[in-house]
């Protein structure tokens, strides 16, 4: 049932959804994916913000107004370079035409679900039209511990009372805003003591995880005996566990290929730490990378591609069109097709991603990270992603200490415990999207599609 507290507004069963990033998107894909699987579903339409909306031309949502990527990828707010950049590539006259877009839109009657920050929250309110908000980029947690301390480096930034400033809380309180979901049950918990109304529905960033191949997964004598842990049969003559590390550089180019760099000389620290255990490396790449540059990196760190033939891990692995290589007893699999599979059988992370890592903390897994040249993974932007994950994550300056802080931490299980527990409390439990989903059903059925707000 919808809370009382909500203003009833009754659109036509029309849905445009704005959002304004890569992650942004394949977050709004699903919650309007679990919406066409209703049984009356609204008429879809989206229009991504940042970028060309691949995901939604994947999903085959159609497409409104202009769309383009900017040079920045839509990190402007890291660096004003990467402003006058997109400045000059056009940012300003696409805006306006966005907004054109969305104001043609809503005259013909319609909800407006807004993914990402305050940018299509904006949009959403000069509409018109009533709106919806998923708050991907903001929690609580940068500004706040688990018992809702501040930490004492932020407290300047906490001047509003809240991680979101007064201006982006007046846009979720007006009339037409029917509904703000927040990332995390804290955020949640702040934002409806200020008056906005919040609903705690969960954090669709952890839906459509699943491996896809479950019944592929080999386990080992070792790992039988702790059902937490599992991983792919390695061939190994012993029946000790291989060691699973995740490679995570990152979706946008070309900062993923000089990540990519970061991590592998922290791969060659941790092959040479870990020396007398099994060792597999997944490294999970977007598609939209080049795979000829990773390959040339890894030829140089003396990793030797091989064929699949005679590994026996192949034979498990989801993804036949993924690059094997192999160094000494080390194994490497690049994969373009199975990142849910990866995240799930990884033990532990290298991380120099956004999105993706967070995703994988919300696993119960840690996640060891680098700060890079950005725009996007950035000294700034990492130690900012500690604050948002906290103990899941373990920020090391220098890829020469990846290896010493994986061992760390896997050597010891009551911290293995607290990031398994801490990973779940921030990142919530799959389902977000089929509730948020719910929510916007409801808010149709109770009128059966009115266009006018009362």
């Amino acid at each position: 049932m919808l809370p009382p507290h909500l203003p009833r507004y009754f659109p036509s069963k029309r849905l445009l959804c704005l959002s304004n990033g890569h992650g942004e998107d394949i977050i709004a894909v699903r919650v309007l994916q679990a919406l066409q699987a209703q049984a009356n579903p609204p008429q879809i339409a989206a229009l991504p913000l940042v970028g060309e909306g691949r995901a939604y031309q994947q999903a085959n949502i159609p497409l409104i107004g202009a769309v383009k990527a900017m040079p920045s990828g839509g990190f402007i707010y890291m660096d004003s370079r990467q402003l006058a950049r997109d400045l000059q590539g056009g940012l300003v006259q696409l805006t306006w035409s966005q907004l054109q877009g969305v104001r043609r839109w809503a005259q013909q009657g319609g909800t407006i679900l807004a993914v990402g920050d305050i940018f299509p929250l904006l949009l959403a309110w000069l509409s018109g039209a009533p709106y919806t908000f998923i708050g991907t980029a903001k929690s609580e947690y940068y500004l706040r511990d688990d018992d809702s301390k501040l930490f004492t480096t932020e407290r300047w930034d906490a001047w509003s009372e809240s991680v979101y400033y007064p201006w982006e809380r007046w846009l979720m309180s007006r009339d037409r805003c029917q509904g703000v979901f927040p990332r995390d049950t804290l955020t949640t918990q702040i934002l409806q003591a200020l008056a906005v109304p919040a609903l705690d529905l969960g954090n669709p960033m952890m839906d459509g995880l699943e491996p896809t191949e479950t019944r592929s997964l080999v386990l080992s004598e070792s790992t039988a005996a702790n059902s937490r842990r599992s991983n792919w049969d390695t061939g190994s003559a012993t029946s000790q566990q291989a060691l699973n590390v995740l490679l995570l550089p990152g979706s946008r180019v070309p900062e993923a290929y000089d990540n990519w760099q970061h991590i592998l000389q922290a791969v060659a620290g941790v092959v040479e730490a870990f020396a007398a255990q099994p060792l597999m490396f997944l490294a999970a790449i977007a598609p939209t990378i080049h795979l000829e540059p990773l390959h040339d990196d890894l030829e140089a760190q003396g990793w030797a591609l091989v064929s699949s033939v005679g590994i026996s891990a192949s034979r498990y692995f989801p993804d036949p069109t993924a690059h094997w290589y192999q160094k000494g007893k080390a194994l490497l699999v690049i994969s373009q097709q199975a990142f849910a599979d990866c995240l799930h059988q990884a033990d532990c992370a290298i991380a120099m991603a956004g999105t993706a890592t967070e995703q994988f903390v919300g696993l119960s897994k840690p996640a060891i990270t680098l700060p890079g040249k950005g725009p996007q993974f950035t000294p700034k932007f990492a130690e900012a992603q500690t604050r948002l994950l906290g103990r899941s994550i373990i920020l090391v300056q220098d890829p020469s200490h990846v290896a010493d802080a994986l061992k760390s931490v896997l050597r010891n299980p009551e911290q293995l415990e607290h990031i398994a527990e801490n990973g779940r409390r921030r990142m919530g439990a799959p389902g977000a999207a089929q509730r948020i989903a719910t929510y916007l059903m409801q808010q149709w059925e109770r009128r059966g599609g009115d266009s006018n707000p009362r």
